[in-house]
Formats: structure tokens, sequence, C-alpha cells
């Protein structure tokens, strides 16, 4: 029996799921340049544990990592796994604080891109001047920065600023999105993300700014909030993470293994 079924024959199929679903999010955000080396940090709650969580372990790239190299931690970072690695404090200080505020959020994700930490050290921050932009403002809190995330006492700072959003730029230091699934944390990183390049991409142009009433702001974010919800046309995450595995499995299965 090699490594990967023994892995998969020890833990709940919930367990081994999530740890799937999770590992093609790393591969992912690899795939789309949003990795940073060793840095930042991708978590999830699995199901029916109720203080059990799954994060990258430190040393390996987000290319490398697959379904059974991820660490199972409790909420204060304690490796619950066997593992040849640790794990990054300074990145359970973060999730483990949403994790433990909001039990609805299965998924966590911790970007450091030029795009995104651009936008976060713009004092205005995220700003309406594009449809994308419109999409993803009304689900947008802020936190200030506070250094490297490694004091505890910051959690509480971190959940108020989160509030029930689902995105919150960390000022001065980058993006930060939940979701009640890993699909849907992604492809609110992808919309926060894709929004924060298009305004850089207009800034850097020097052009005078076209300004969105704001009524049509309102009407706009209404739409949005309705087309993504479970009700809507495009509920987060649903139609796409299908769509963003098959593309994986055309090129790599490993993170399956």
């Amino acid at each position: 029996m090699n490594v990967v079924q023994k892995l998969k024959d020890q833990v709940s199929p919930a367990e081994w799921a999530m740890r799937v679903d999770l590992a093609a999010c790393y591969r992912l955000v690899d795939v789309f340049g949003w990795s940073d080396l060793l840095g930042t940090h991708i978590s999830a709650r699995i199901s029916g544990e109720e203080d059990a969580f799954l994060i990258n372990p430190y040393g390996l790239l987000f290319e490398e990592i697959n379904a059974s190299s991820l660490v199972k931690v409790d909420e204060a970072g304690n490796i619950l796994s066997p593992t040849e690695y640790y794990v990054n404090p300074a990145g359970f200080v973060i999730h483990g604080a949403i994790h433990m505020a909001r039990p609805e959020v299965a998924c966590a994700i911790h970007t450091h891109t030029q795009a995104g930490t651009s936008v976060a050290t713009q004092k205005a921050g995220l700003l309406p001047l594009t449809q994308h932009a419109l999409a993803v403002i009304a689900h947008t809190g802020y936190h200030g920065y506070e250094g490297i995330a490694t004091d505890m006492s910051e959690r509480d700072r971190l959940v108020r600023d989160l509030g029930d959003n689902a995105i919150l730029v960390l000022r001065n230091h980058g993006l930060l999105t939940v979701g009640r699934t890993v699909a849907e944390a992604f492809v609110w990183m992808y919309r926060a993300e894709r929004a924060c390049r298009m305004q850089l991409a207009f800034q850097s142009s020097g052009a005078e700014a076209t300004e969105i009433p704001e009524e049509v702001q309102a009407v706009t974010i209404a739409r949005n909030r309705l087309a993504n919800s479970p009700e809507g046309h495009r509920p987060i995450g649903v139609l796409e993470w299908p769509a963003l595995l098959r593309t994986l499995d055309r090129v790599d299965t490993s993170y399956r293994e």
C-alpha cells in the first residue's frame, strides 16, 4: 500500500475531500501567479471536526503541495497529524481567528500579490471605478497594518474588521478572502485580485476617470448581490470550481495524491 492510499484510508472521507480541494487551491494560486515562495497561507476547516483545520506545511512551494502533504492543526496552530514540516505561526494567527469567529467559513485565503498589496497600500483602497470593483466592494472590509501577524491579541481586531464580509484588505500587506467552500474563497480572491489589477492599470495610464454615478453604483452592487447568491445565476464558485479542476487535471493530477 503506498503512502497516499495509507493516509486516505486513515482519514474520514470528508477530510480527504477537503484535502484534495485545498491542495487544488494551492496549485491554482500558484498557476494564477499569486504565490509568494513560502509566504502566505490557505486554510480549510474539516467538516465534522469542530477544531481541526488543514494548512500548508512550511517548506513546500505551493506548486508542490498535494492532499497528503497538508498539515492538520487545531485553532491554536498545534499540529495534529504526522508531518516532517511545521506551520508558520504568523499564518494561523490570522486564519485561526477567522475560523473561530466565523464557523460557517470553510476556507480562508491570504495573498501578497503585487496588485493586491499595491491597492492595500493606497489610502482610498479599492475604488468604484469598474464593474469588477463594484462586484466586490460591497463585500469588502479593511484592517490596519500591525506588523507581522504573530501577536494573538490582533485576532479580535481582524475578526471585527472582517465582519460578515467575504474580502478583507490588509492595509500595506495584501488580501484575504473567505468562503463556505474552497471554491467560494478562491473565486472571491480571483474577483478581488482582478479588480485591483484593473485599478492599477487605469491609474498607470494617467487618464482622467469616467466616474460611475452613485445611484448606478448602488444598482450594480444590488444586482451583483443577487447574481452571486444561491438564488442567482452565478453563485460564487459553484460553476467555476469544476472547470478549474478540469484545467488542473489536464496538466497535472498530482495534487490529488
